[in-house]
């Protein structure tokens, strides 16, 4: 079993995280025939995009469909809760980072140059942003994790965009306030900060797109 992709991206990330807190060794590899587009890559994934889990030859896409899979395969450490609305919840929040959070990123990322921006594109994108975060602060439980006391499936897909909207946003300078403000998605940001496993992906993702950042700095 192998995952292709690279800890820069947030699937990639989410799927990494999911894995370490079910205990899953799982580590990144290089697509086959060097990227993601070549001819190897496409025939486990036509979709062409990271992440892709390789199974005995076969290959699952999208990173919630491979967290999935891990689940399924590996039910000895749930990364899910067990009861099933505890388990609902979980993937509501993995959902609206998905459907509302996500899609608002690459809006700003063509506002990186200060020459050129558009100030109304970030203010709209920033309200959008934080009517997403709004929303996955509504369907999180008791906490301090996204459901309750350890972290699952909503917790990695949460915290690795709220990880690259926080390097956006200060390598932007944009004045967007911070996403995870209020006092529950202080106290969640924390506890991941806190557990050692949702750490140390958080931190290989940050330093890798903040490379992949400064590497676009560069080349503009």
């Amino acid at each position: 079993m192998k995952l292709y992709g690279a800890i820069a991206s947030p699937y990639v990330a989410r799927v990494a995280m999911y894995a370490k807190i079910k205990g899953i060794e799982l580590p990144l590899s290089e697509a086959p025939g060097g990227n993601i587009k070549s001819a190897e890559y496409l025939k486990l994934n036509p979709i062409g995009k990271m992440p892709t889990l390789e199974v005995d030859g076969r290959g699952i896409g999208e990173s919630t469909i491979i967290c999935d899979y891990l689940e399924d395969a590996y039910p000895q450490k749930p990364g899910l809760p067990k009861d099933n609305f505890g388990r609902a919840q979980s993937r509501l929040v993995g959902r609206i980072v998905d459907l509302y959070i996500a899609p608002q990123i690459g809006p700003l990322f063509r506002q990186m140059n200060p020459a050129n921006r558009d100030a109304a594109a970030i203010e709209a994108a920033g309200k959008e942003i934080a009517k997403g975060m709004g929303y996955a602060e509504a369907a999180m439980g008791p906490g301090p994790f996204c459901i309750a006391g350890t972290p699952t499936f909503g917790d990695c897909a949460l915290a690795t965009t709220t990880s690259l909207l926080n390097t956006v946003y200060g390598a932007g300078n944009f004045g967007l306030p911070d996403p995870v403000g209020s006092p529950r998605l202080a106290t969640w940001w924390k506890a991941m900060m806190d557990n050692e496993d949702c750490a140390a992906v958080l931190s290989a993702h940050a330093t890798a797109f903040g490379g992949f950042l400064k590497s676009m700095t560069a080349r503009r």
